[in-house]
């Protein structure tokens, strides 16, 4: 009870002496430490790394810092997230692949280990205040609900205050927010202004600003890590407008534009060769008219999306410098993995269809063409324009090559630099960041944090690369390692050996490429053939650091690895739900599971006026998802399949007072039939031709319709104008082919969302 206690006790207060202990303070000058993470960043999107997309405010900082060429991550979300946060190989942390993913195995736990603490973790026992916004992703997927656990949300890993979406991706219009350690709605609507990265920023000001006014001389740590640039790319319609035309010329002259500035810009070697098409990327002139608009639309979202969040970004900075702060914070800017490639080779207006294995028609996207960008598009552009996000280099996101793990990096600290505009070419990777915010604030990882041994970083602080005689300094990395879904890769001292892995194939017929890469930027002069020993030593080395990380075993599984119904703490496990109204707004992640299966909704109302109506009970959006409500004294159920409305109206009203209200959906092979009931009695019945597999867009909403309506018959929200009572949803136990069948389908959304 007086452990630590330096004072005196006697027997009153006036023979003792107090004893106040010294609370953890910051050291006198410790900058404050802001990250800003972008999502699906390709190596020259941005302005100052080549792009023609405009990013003034990012190229303002890139012009007061330093910029840095050989910057490398892990090739997907989740993985660097964990890395970039611990300073620690993403499989030696548990995160293999997604937070969605426990194959049973140490290195795919779905979770970050406790042994490799946080840099909010560390800086917070310091002085620190600490703070998240935007994207999680680090948290079990089945663990969002609000029965949690907790345990690996933002707050229970090291931050005072998290504000902002925990799954891999969400609508930019209509987010499933969370505030701390509870779902929130968002402040307004798209009509009145509403935007995901805006309310992000205006919560990052929000925080810091309050932080400030009470201790104004404390220090913060603020992590930003936006939705954009992941699908879908949605931007104020002003941000999109004026991109209108500017790609007209096609992505190889694009590509080609790109590559030209980068050599001007010192951003790559003179001598960089442009890599080739990447495989199933089809010449510009090769693509129909309507393929050509449609791609144009879909890159003019990407472009409007990207400036829009850049306007953000120079809020934030705005805000720092007219308050003083910038000056002495370290202001570090980078991106999660490459461009993605999970919009196809054409691109989508409603990308919910790659969820299902279900492409969209080329005469349906260019009917809904002035959804993109909208409340009402879910679009991902195609994959020649994602190789013109990684220009120079081969391939994407999910993937070894460089188009896969080569991403910008903007270092920018005025105080601390006194370099500004500078270009640094040594190999970094995400590992670096943690130990770098360490060596400048001056604090050390502790041998133990929260009680738990900690394991020693594997990142190597990349500050003194920061002095301006440090441009020609050899780079203190030693080797990297890379490994994702069964694609390895392995640096060291300037060569990099590389394998692309065919899913489903053995991993012993993989091909290794091997280039110099401090010759060849955009490996496309590959060695192997004349450097067998090289290559061999390479392989070799790759094995021994895959050891020493917990790399293996490989596993190239995809739908295997999606869980659902995994265990108690799981909300989609159920067979039965029941829930009482009032509820709050459910995210999709961990609602009942209702996707391609047979299942049953049984709702108790009662009203007054046979004029009283509204949704009983949404589920997804307007864009995929299922409705069951009253409109002018009839039951309805509608069935949305990607925008194709199935309904069924019941056959006679619904009584007024208390009565019971049902949908039964029957699912009959690949089709399937929805049955309305009232008072228990059937009455109305449809055929639905496909049954969706997943709604991997919206939320679950009891008495209404919050965001993007389900049903074309009404607006949003639609509240239920009578009393709601209890709602029971009934699931019945999944055959194995249909068990079969649905974790194929679990994985496609999933792939898609990260």
């Amino acid at each position: 009870m007086n452990s630590g206690f330096q004072g005196k006790i006697g027997r009153t207060v006036y023979e003792s002496t107090p004893h106040w202990p010294e609370w953890p303070r910051a050291r006198a000058g410790a900058p404050n430490v802001v990250v800003v993470l972008f999502d699906d960043l390709g190596f020259s999107h941005l302005g100052c790394y080549g792009s023609s997309i405009v990013t003034p405010n990012i190229d303002k900082l890139a012009a007061g810092g330093l910029r840095y060429t050989n910057f490398h991550t892990t090739a997907l979300c989740s993985p660097t997230r964990a890395a970039l946060m611990t300073g620690c190989n993403h499989h030696s942390v548990g995160m293999r692949g997604l937070a969605n993913w426990n194959t049973g195995f140490p290195n795919c736990t779905g979770t970050v280990s406790k042994s490799a603490a946080t840099i909010a973790e560390v800086l917070r026992p310091t002085g620190y205040s600490t703070f998240a916004i935007g994207k999680w992703h680090l948290t079990p997927i089945e663990h969002t609900s609000p029965a949690g656990p907790f345990d690996q949300w933002p707050l229970a890993r090291g931050f005072d205050r998290y504000y902002g979406f925990l799954d891999g991706e969400t609508d930019q219009w209509h987010p499933e927010l969370t505030s701390d350690n509870r779902s929130v709605m968002p402040p307004k609507t798209p009509e009145q202004g509403y935007h995901l990265s805006e309310d992000l920023i205006d919560n990052a000001i929000e925080i810091v600003k309050s932080q400030k006014a009470a201790v104004a001389e404390k220090p913060f740590f603020l992590y930003v890590a936006f939705g954009a640039t992941h699908a879908p790319h949605q931007a104020p319609k002003q941000y999109i407008a004026k991109y209108r035309g500017k790609f007209d010329a096609g992505w190889d002259v694009v590509r080609q534009q790109w590559y030209e500035r980068q050599k001007q810009l010192g951003i790559i070697p003179k001598d960089t060769e442009l890599a080739p098409r990447n495989p199933g990327v089809k010449p510009w002139a090769e693509l129909s008219p309507d393929e050509q608009t449609l791609a144009l639309r879909l890159q003019e979202a990407f472009a409007g999306f990207l400036e829009h969040t850049d306007a953000q970004i120079g809020r934030l900075t705005d805000y720092l410098r007219e308050t003083g702060e910038l000056d002495n914070t370290l202001f570090i800017l980078m991106s999660d993995n490459g461009a993605s490639q999970e919009g196809g080779p054409r691109g989508m207006v409603n990308y919910s269809r790659y969820f299902n294995g279900r492409s969209e028609d080329l005469s349906e996207s260019i009917a809904r063409i002035d959804d993109i960008g909208t409340p009402n598009g879910f679009n991902n552009y195609p994959w020649g324009w994602a190789q013109v996000g990684n220009t120079p280099g081969k391939r994407y996101k999910q993937n070894t090559h460089g188009g896969g793990i080569r991403d910008p990096l903007i270092i920018h600290w005025p105080k601390g630099l006194a370099e500004r505009g500078g270009v640094r070419h040594q190999f970094h990777h995400v590992t670096d960041i943690a130990p770098t915010i360490f060596e400048i604030v001056g604090v050390n990882k502790p041998q133990t944090v929260n009680g738990v041994p900690q394991m020693p970083m594997h990142g190597l602080s990349l500050a003194y690369s920061f002095p301006p005689d440090a441009k020609e300094a050899p780079t203190t990395k030693q080797v990297q390692y890379f490994e994702m879904f069964g694609h390895r890769g392995i640096w060291a001292d300037g060569w990099k050996a590389v394998a692309y892995h065919e899913p489903n194939t053995p991993f012993e017929s993989d091909r290794w490429e091997l280039y110099h890469l401090d010759k060849d930027f955009s490996e496309c002069r590959d060695l192997a053939g004349e450097q067998p020993e090289k290559l061999r030593q390479m392989i070799e080395l790759w094995w021994s650091e895959a050891g020493r990380n917990g790399v293996l075993p490989l596993d190239d599984r995809r739908a295997e690895l999606w869980r659902a119904g995994t265990g108690w703490a799981d909300p989609r496990s159920q067979t039965r739900y029941v829930y009482r109204p009032p509820l709050p707004e459910m995210r999709m992640s961990v609602a009942p599971s209702l996707g391609n299966r047979t299942f049953t909704i049984t709702a108790e109302i009662e009203r007054e006026e046979a004029d009283q109506e509204g949704c009983i009970v949404s589920f997804g959006d307007g864009r995929g998802g299922l409705a069951l409500y009253l409109l002018r004294g009839y039951l309805i159920f509608d069935y949305n399949v990607f925008g194709q409305h199935l309904k069924v109206v019941s056959s006679r009203p619904v009584p007024t007072g208390e009565t019971t209200v049902s949908v039964s959906v029957e699912r009959l092979g690949k089709v399937g039939r929805a049955t309305v009931l009232v008072g228990g009695e059937p009455c109305g019945s449809v055929e639905i031709p496909f049954l969706v597999r997943r709604f991997s867009t919206g939320a679950f909403n009891l008495g209404c319709d919050h965001g993007i309506a389900v049903s074309d018959d009404y607006t949003a929200p639609f509240i239920f104008q009578g009393k709601l009572g209890e709602v029971v949803i009934e699931i019945p136990e999944r055959t194995s082919a249909e068990a079969k069948q649905a974790s194929h389908a679990d994985v496609l959304a999933d792939l898609a969302r990260q």
